[in-house]
């Protein structure tokens, strides 16, 4: 479709020679000598994008520019002007124009302009899959070879890379050739995870992982003596959405560190989260805090006791000083911690838990606006964003930009995409999570899962003598024989955890200091 141009200019016939390189482009052009004209043409057609001379006599570049924008908002506005005066050029961008030109301009530039505001999304989509393209046999070569824990979490960081940058590609082949590289990807990771979790664990050797990250990663924060600490867990936060909510954060702190680490499995707030504050497995936890761990046959809340698990890290750990814990499970909760935010600036350590994101994960499994909402990745990506726009976590963050403080970003486990459904066979006290299965005489394929048939190996504590441990793999999800159509009709594609993938076991650890 040939594009239309809008040029407004006092001088345009001197303009010419600009206008006929730009038909000869293939453009439409509508040309107009001063504003009053510039903004009847725009009342009466539709242009894909206005060039706007700023120093018309009669009503000016930026009058006429203002009065554009209240008939079309999203038109495309070039400013050209002679002035190069810093506050011309602060009230034209004010105004949101597209590009600003100093004349005098040469057709290229003008091309130029046309070119980022008309074809980027082309331009930047045919790059982007030309830049892929190139790297697909690199990624192929490397999940062909042996990858540490360390080589997974660089891995899996150009994975969402590409993910973020292919999003809007409308290159369908593209799209396909990435998402089955990412399922070969989750194939590869879950037989590193299943040939080396139980090892970590034995020897002490493996990566941080949710039980030892306050030790590792926190603690040489906690003793700086000149900085307090916020720790902001939110809870089933992928690392694709923190790169999402990370630019939300630029103008406010520096990031001083960008790293990973391996949520336990299964990976779920029962256990993940209770690792990461209690500095131990799960059945350390049960034994040396029995009375702070119910298990998955026990009525209750299984994440109630995070500050004295917390605490009792902390000690455990050496240090003897006040800190706070919050949980925001609602809005009111965040506003409220938000309106009394100057309470938390006494404490050398501030903890505060998050929970909208999983609370998002299962909404989108129960309401079908949800689902409608964040129906892939990139969807649930926006849809976490939008909500951190408007958060009050936000409002926290931007007065922990005013202190001091040291802001670590971080979760408790990932989540993922279900789509392949797996049958398993249990009796009524096996729990209801879709990515792990414990109980007793579990009735499964073994090549559909990774079990652990003694849960001491895994450090997870057993309801009685005969309890064992399944978890998913890759976009797998476990259904009951029972109204197997029903369960998948329902739960396919929606965002699950508690399994093994990339997505729900690599999970962002970031420090940020104030600019």
């Amino acid at each position: 479709m040939q594009e239309k141009i809008l040029w407004a200019d006092d001088e345009i016939d001197l303009l010419k020679p600009h206008i006929l390189f730009l038909e000869k482009k293939g453009y439409h052009l509508t040309t107009v000598n001063n504003g009053a004209e510039a903004i009847d043409q725009v009342k009466a057609q539709h242009f894909d994008i206005v060039f706007l001379d700023e120093n018309m006599p009669g009503l000016n570049g930026l009058v006429a520019l203002q009065k554009i924008k209240e008939i079309d908002p999203t038109l495309p506005v070039i400013m050209i002007t002679k002035s190069e005066e810093e506050h011309i050029m602060e009230d034209a961008i004010g105004s949101k124009i597209s590009d600003y030109l100093i004349k005098p301009v040469n057709p290229n530039q003008i091309l130029l302009s046309i070119k980022k505001n008309l074809d980027d999304k082309r331009l930047i989509s045919e790059k982007t899959n030309s830049d892929y393209r190139q790297e697909f046999r690199e990624i192929a070569m490397q999940l062909g070879s042996r990858m540490d824990a360390q080589t997974w979490m660089d891995f899996y960081k150009k994975m969402v890379h590409w993910s973020i940058e292919l999003q809007g590609t409308e290159d369908e082949g593209m799209a396909q050739i990435f998402a089955s590289q990412t399922q070969e990807a989750n194939d590869q990771f879950v037989k590193f995870i299943k040939n080396n979790y139980l090892g970590w664990l034995k020897n002490g050797d493996g990566p941080v992982m949710s039980h030892t990250l306050v030790k590792n990663k926190v603690v040489p924060y906690l003793k700086q003596n000149d900085q307090s600490v916020f720790m902001v867990v939110i809870d089933n936060l992928r690392f694709d959405q923190w790169k999402t909510l990370q630019p939300k954060l630029k103008e406010y702190y520096r990031v001083e560190s960008e790293e990973m680490f391996y949520s336990i499995l299964p990976t779920a707030t029962h256990y993940a989260r209770n690792a990461l504050f209690a500095g131990l497995m799960p059945s350390e936890i049960e034994r040396l805090h029995k009375n702070l761990w119910l298990n998955e046959d026990e009525e209750g809340g299984k994440n109630m006791h995070e500050e004295e698990l917390m605490a009792a890290q902390l000690k455990r750990l050496g240090f003897d000083f006040k800190f706070s814990y919050n949980k925001i499970t609602n809005l009111n909760a965040g506003r409220k911690l938000n309106d009394h935010f100057s309470n938390l600036l006494q404490n050398k350590l501030n903890v505060i838990v998050y929970n909208f994101v999983d609370m998002l994960s299962h909404a989108r499994t129960e309401m079908e606006v949800i689902k409608e909402l964040a129906d892939d990745e990139a969807a649930y990506r926006s849809i976490t964003a939008s909500w951190f726009d408007h958060s009050p976590l936000l409002d926290i963050l931007k007065k922990v930009a005013e202190t001091d403080a040291v802001l670590i970003i971080t979760t408790d486990h990932g989540t993922m995409r279900v789509k392949n459904p797996v049958k398993v066979v249990g009796d009524r006290n096996t729990n209801s999570n879709l990515r792990y299965k414990a109980g007793r005489n579990l009735n499964y394929n073994p090549k559909e899962v990774f079990e652990v048939r003694n849960p001491a190996e895994a450090f997870l504590p057993k309801s009685n003598i005969s309890t064992s441990y399944i978890f998913a793999q890759n976009d797998d999800f476990f259904v009951y024989p029972n109204n197997y159509n029903q369960f998948v009709n329902f739960y396919q594609n929606t965002f699950q955890h508690g399994g093994i993938s990339l997505e729900e076991v690599l999970i962002p650890f970031v420090v940020l200091k104030k600019k």
